[in-house]
């Protein structure tokens, strides 16, 4: 069965393998080239040390933002091109029968394939994932958003789980649908939109969120990335948790009063577009000074950076888990087919 698996599986394999080879000599340029303005960031502190690292930041945000989104691509391909053509070619080209009527089961022939080009599935995609977390290191370091929604899909060990379910399901579509083209149209949409309701649904509710409470004090403002929204809320956002930087913050509520009432718009709008004038600096300057002076706060539910790990771990064992019962399925389902 290995040799068979390795027959038809070669073509995939060695594509697999060019790309790898493409990836990580791409992904080890850019790792030494990070380190490097890494080490120049830091030879500016602490006398131009918050220009330096704005600058970093700017430098390669995009750039690992762009990276990680394609590393969440590679698991939509395997699950597309390696998982729904698994079955659907033999069903569709009827070469299964020549499988079935040997000595091999169908269970065992199943079992064998999804096992040889699902761990093939997950080293590529793994080692990908481990290359670009080594090459974003010390990105991830200053910007502290390992829990990012691209981001956390793109390092450490989830790809390698989002690569065998990406192929399971690819491989149970192909049985369920028995043509090819359908199957990884199929596989790749649903994927994605897996995906992307996991990163925004599942996993903030995998822990329980601690909460705090955070005056919005002048300095306080001036820290956050954004004021406002486009419908006139008094909302603020890119805020973190006081002495845990890294911590991901899930939900923040709108500004409020002491009494814990949403601020009026009115009195928010008012310092937001037409402040009195101090001469304030920092990102908000007067906006920040006028909002202070409205005594208000808002309230965060947040994961502490300590439990990065812990989600990595959840998330991946989730979707091994779901991948175990597709695999169940199919086993029971390559009876009927």
């Amino acid at each position: 069965m290995i040799w068979l698996n390795w027959r038809q599986f070669r073509l995939q394999a060695l594509a697999g393998a060019i790309g790898l080879l493409v990836i990580a000599a791409y992904l080890l340029y850019l790792g030494v080239e990070v380190r490097d303005a890494h080490d120049a960031y830091r030879s500016q502190c602490p006398g131009k040390c918050a220009q330096a690292r704005s600058e970093f930041q700017s430098t390669y945000q995009n750039t690992l933002l762009f990276l990680a989104a394609g590393l969440w691509l590679i698991p939509v391909i395997v699950g597309a091109f390696w998982g729904a053509p698994l079955i659907a070619r033999e069903l569709e080209l009827n070469t299964h029968r020549l499988v079935w009527n040997q000595s091999v089961t169908r269970r065992r022939w199943l079992t064998s394939r999804i096992a040889f080009v699902g761990l093939g599935a997950m080293i590529l995609t793994g080692l990908v994932g481990l290359l670009l977390t080594w090459a974003a290191a010390p990105y991830d370091q200053v910007a502290a958003d390992r829990f990012g929604t691209v981001e956390f899909g793109a390092r450490n060990i989830a790809p390698i789980g989002y690569a065998f379910l990406a192929f399971t399901l690819g491989a149970v579509v192909g049985l369920l649908v028995r043509r090819t083209l359908p199957a990884m149209a199929i596989t790749g949409v649903v994927f994605l939109v897996l995906q992307i309701s996991v990163a925004n649904m599942v996993r903030p509710n995998l822990m329980p969120a601690e909460k705090t409470t955070l005056p919005m004090t002048a300095q306080n403002i001036n820290q956050a990335r954004n004021l406002g929204s486009i419908t006139g809320s008094p909302s603020i956002g890119g805020l973190q948790v006081p002495g845990a930087p890294d911590a991901w913050i899930s939900e923040i509520s709108p500004m409020r009063t002491a009494d814990g009432r949403t601020v009026a718009s009115s009195a928010f709008n008012g310092c937001l577009n037409t402040p009195p004038k101090t001469g304030a600096g920092g990102t908000f300057g007067d906006t920040a000074v006028c909002l202070s002076k409205l005594n208000l706060h808002v309230e965060m539910k947040y994961q502490p950076g300590s439990r990065y790990w812990p989600f990595q771990l959840t998330e991946t064992g989730l979707y091994l888990v779901v991948s175990g019962i597709l695999i169940a399925i199919a086993l029971q389902r390559v009876r009927r087919a």
